[in-house]
């Protein structure tokens, strides 16, 4: 008897149009009729908008030179923002002062940097030392007034010293504030769920501009002629509160997604509330919402802007009054095109952090 071995045929190759560059434009580019019409239709718009605006800002561009007559090209007058650029960043700010605004903001970049590399030791004493310590140094640095340092009044902060200021100093303050509120929202207790509903639902129903509007006009009626308040204090105070109530909410959403049986655990442990609330539950919840809290501050950062209405000038505020100098007249989109790029990295690097910030701490449900 003959037994015959039958081999089995060696696997094929995938087909060439379902791999590589070309498996991946039909998946995603052309995988219908339809798409495809997309498809090209985007190419074209791309291809209408990019070329010609990648010409005049770069390639066609004037970049050096100290008045409009260097602007000679028919593309994007630059001279005009670096001339300008001391102005955008420190607004009126005194020239020979700029060390101490370089400094405080260098220095929250290292202790910033130095909590969010994970390999770098004692991130607790640099986390403490951040929060109670810094706000001291940078008010002394920013305004002056001791240790030999001369007074700066606030009225002459601006630029983009003032957008951070303020957007910092919002998202420091209202993250805690927020997180107490939505506690006391779902708290047990009618007093402290009464309050903390009384003030989300106070602060969320008014528009950020008329809270700047009171802020600056009407407080100082109701409050006595002796007592002065900074103009700038007051903006602050405001936006802290204004931001404290969306984020209260943002954290809520969080809270109400954990399963009651995680605190029934927690208390049958023998744990307190607030043990029970900073060791199991608020972290947990603050992980899911993390897309929600970036949003707020992206929001926050962006909402700055409003400041203008009441006499404090932001980025945007400092680069519009320069377009009123008859010198550089005619020069707006440059400016606008500056302020938007200033923008637009500040927030996408935020985004991009917080997708970093969720990959990094969801381990089992990973979007």
């Amino acid at each position: 008897m003959t037994i015959h071995v039958t081999e089995p045929s060696p696997s094929l190759p995938a087909p060439i149009t379902s791999v590589g560059v070309v498996g991946w434009l039909r998946q995603n580019l052309f995988s219908s009729p339809l798409n495809t019409l997309f498809t090209l239709a985007g190419f074209y718009l791309l291809y209408s908008i990019l070329p010609p605006a990648i010409n005049w800002a770069l390639f066609q561009a004037d970049w050096v030179g100290t008045t409009r007559e260097a602007c000679t090209s028919d593309g994007a007058c630059w001279v005009f923002v670096g001339v300008r650029l001391d102005q955008f960043l420190f607004g009126f700010y005194p020239p020979s002062e700029y060390w101490r605004v370089v400094t405080a903001f260098s220095l929250i970049g290292v202790l910033v940097a130095w909590l969010l590399i994970d390999r770098l030791p004692r991130k607790g004493l640099v986390g403490a030392f951040t929060i109670f310590c810094y706000p001291v140094i940078a008010y002394y640095l920013f305004y002056g007034g001791a240790f030999g340092l001369p007074l700066v009044e606030t009225y002459k902060w601006g630029g983009l010293m003032l957008t951070l200021i303020l957007a910092t100093t919002g998202m420091f303050f209202s993250f805690p504030i927020g997180i107490l509120l939505a506690l006391g929202r779902r708290s047990s207790m009618p007093i402290a769920k009464s309050m903390s509903v009384v003030f989300i639902e106070f602060w969320r129903g008014v528009p950020l501009i008329t809270v700047l509007f009171m802020s600056s006009v009407m407080l100082p009626m109701f409050i006595p002629e002796e007592m002065q308040i900074d103009k700038l204090l007051r903006a602050m105070i405001g936006i802290i509160f204004f931001q404290s109530a969306y984020m209260a909410e943002v954290v809520r959403g969080g809270l109400q997604a954990i399963p009651k049986g995680q605190l029934e655990a927690a208390e049958a442990l023998g744990l307190s509330y607030w043990k029970s609330m900073f060791f199991i539950i608020l972290p947990q919840a603050l992980k899911l919402v993390i897309p929600g809290i970036v949003n707020t501050f992206i929001a926050l950062f962006k909402d700055t802007t409003l400041v203008l209405i009441i006499g404090l000038f932001d980025l945007l505020a400092v680069v519009q009054s320069a377009f009123a100098d008859p010198k550089w007249l005619g020069f707006s989109v440059e400016g606008y095109v500056f302020v938007a790029s200033v923008y637009w990295v500040s927030c996408f690097s935020m985004s991009r952090y917080s997708q970093y910030l969720e990959k990094k701490l969801h381990r089992g449900h990973a979007r």
